[in-house]
């Protein structure tokens, strides 16, 4: 609210309702945008029907010139030969078809595309036309051959020039073919015609829409001019109110003086005159005990204070102590089991004491990272993601055999991942740490590591119990009902560095399987998710 500091109300209430008129002006362009937009859909409606309707017509006068011929055909006269037949049936279709504006006549070439027949343009009938082009080299003449032949019902569009005037306009042509004579019968349609409709109404459109915004510009302009004459009246009384309070405060931060309800004419100011002077008379009682309680309670409040940070530091250095105790006899007792197993070899007794020093290392190092994560900066590098998940499966395979557990993995080969060490080993352990411990015993834990475009996949998965609340588990010290042990720490260090680093977490769980999906981006995505470029 910062933009309203040391504004008048005046202007606040102009203000308001020039945001309004604002909005109404918006709403008025959207308004027109959204008729636009229909009479957009409507004339691209009304062009489609229109060229819909006028293809069905050309290709029942064209099956209706392709019967004629076969009834002529079949049914001519001995006396007449092949050719005066075709020019009696050229000259009937030639009076008999066309439209009342010149178009809709019916043209017929040969196969080898001589002109044979054509209303519109009877002085080039007998030349071949076959390579003829429209404007924009498109060959009509072949295509529509090609139509007719094959029997397709395809359309060929061009610009072709128009009977009726003589003017260059966009057409629309089918043919078919009457084989005994290798005859190609088409006609085509003009396509200005749904134009020169589709143009008039447009300018209908425009004017509509152009009265429509003047109406609601005048009626904008005639409601403002008003709100405005109202507003300067109202504030003018609201203002004199306020400096009446004004004025009162003013005197009363001095003095102990209480305000007049006579100088107040608002019916709602006046209700607040009864607790303004209550207040007043209750500040000037508690201000002289509240100078006296400052006193002591700053000198209080240092003492406290000063104990707090001197009780905080012992802690702190207590716990990074007792960590730092424990890292020592944990080397010592790892170091040794890897000699006794390379002296002695393997033994049962010795796997499991592993399998629980390499947890104790475990829980070691989330709480060294805990300790650390305030005071240390994380550098990046570019790890073989791959190779390192395969050493942290390896350092946990004790752990899961110790537990009657299959680890089951289907990893990818050289994928690589900008990220930090430290944090990706406590995201990797815990999740392989926490599938160990809460598998079904002797069930396989499974691992995937998978890439897709810009993205890696790094999934556990495991036959357990269902986890009621997928979103609670990456709280601090939270534990569902039904598991027992640990701290509950480790995911929300998990939760803590995928946060960080805008790695993606999905936990799904049902009654048997259990799976923790991390989506990692890889490459620039994920340097510049970090440092926000």
């Amino acid at each position: 609210m910062n933009f309203l500091k040391n504004k008048t109300i005046t202007y606040i209430h102009v203000m308001a309702m020039l945001i309004m008129l604002v909005f109404v002006l918006l709403f008025t362009t959207l308004v027109i945008y959204e008729e636009y937009n229909d009479f957009d859909r409507e004339s691209s409606f009304l062009r489609q029907a229109y060229i819909d309707k006028q293809k069905k017509r050309v290709h029942f006068d064209i099956n209706r010139i392709i019967n004629f011929i076969e009834y002529e055909y079949t049914h001519r006269d001995i006396s007449l030969d092949e050719e005066q037949l075709k020019l009696k049936v050229i000259d009937t279709i030639e009076h008999l078809y066309g439209r009342e504006d010149g178009t809709g006549y019916i043209f017929i070439y040969d196969f080898s595309g001589v002109k044979i027949s054509d209303p519109s343009w009877s002085k080039d009938i007998g030349k071949n036309l076959l390579e003829i082009k429209d404007i924009h080299g498109i060959e009509v003449l072949k295509r529509l051959i090609n139509i007719a032949k094959t029997e397709s019902d395809e359309f060929v569009q061009y610009t072709w020039r128009k009977p009726t005037t003589g003017e260059l306009g966009l057409k629309l042509s089918y043919a078919k073919s009457f084989k005994r004579w290798h005859w190609i019968i088409g006609t085509g349609i003009y396509l200005d015609e749904v134009e020169r409709i589709i143009d008039a109404d447009k300018k209908a459109l425009k004017k509509r829409l152009i009265k429509y915004v003047m109406e609601i510009l005048s009626l904008t302009i005639i409601l403002f001019g008003i709100g405005l004459i109202g507003t300067v009246i109202i504030n003018g009384i609201i203002s004199r109110e306020i400096d009446t309070f004004s004025n009162f405060f003013k005197r009363a931060s001095k003095s102990y003086v209480l305000i007049d309800e006579k100088d107040i004419y608002l019916l709602r100011f006046q209700k607040m005159v009864v607790y303004l002077n209550s207040m007043v008379s209750e500040i000037h009682k508690r201000k002289a005990r509240l100078e006296e309680m400052n006193l002591s309670l700053e000198k209080k409040v240092e003492e406290k204070t000063e104990d707090l940070n001197h009780l905080l530091q012992k802690q702190e250095s207590f716990i990074k102590h007792s960590i730092h105790e424990i890292n020592t006899p944990l080397a010592v007792i790892i170091t040794h089991l890897d000699i006794f197993k390379m002296k002695f070899g393997e033994n049962i007794y010795l796997s499991k004491m592993e399998a629980g020093t390499k947890m104790i290392a475990t829980i070691y190092d989330d709480l060294s990272y805990m300790v650390k994560k305030d005071h240390f900066v994380y550098s990046k590098e570019m790890i073989d993601f791959t190779q390192f998940l395969e050493s942290r499966i390896l350092f946990f395979e004790e752990i899961a055999l110790g537990n009657r557990h299959e680890v089951i993995v289907d990893i990818e080969p050289h994928l690589t991942l900008y990220f930090n060490k430290i944090e990706l080993q406590r995201v990797i352990d815990n999740n392989l740490s926490n599938a160990i411990k809460y598998a079904k015993k002797s069930t396989e834990v499974m691992i995937e590591l998978k890439q897709i475009e810009n993205k890696i996949f790094l999934k556990f998965k495991t036959y357990s119990i269902k986890i009621e609340d997928t979103k609670r588990i990456f709280e601090a010290f939270h534990q569902e009902e039904k598991v027992q042990g640990g701290f509950g720490l480790g995911l929300e260090i998990v939760a803590s560095i995928c946060s960080k680093n805008s790695v993606k977490v999905e936990v799904e769980s049902n009654r048997d399987l259990t799976i923790f999906t991390y989506i990692f981006l890889t490459g620039e995505e994920s340097e510049s998710s970090i440092t926000g470029r």
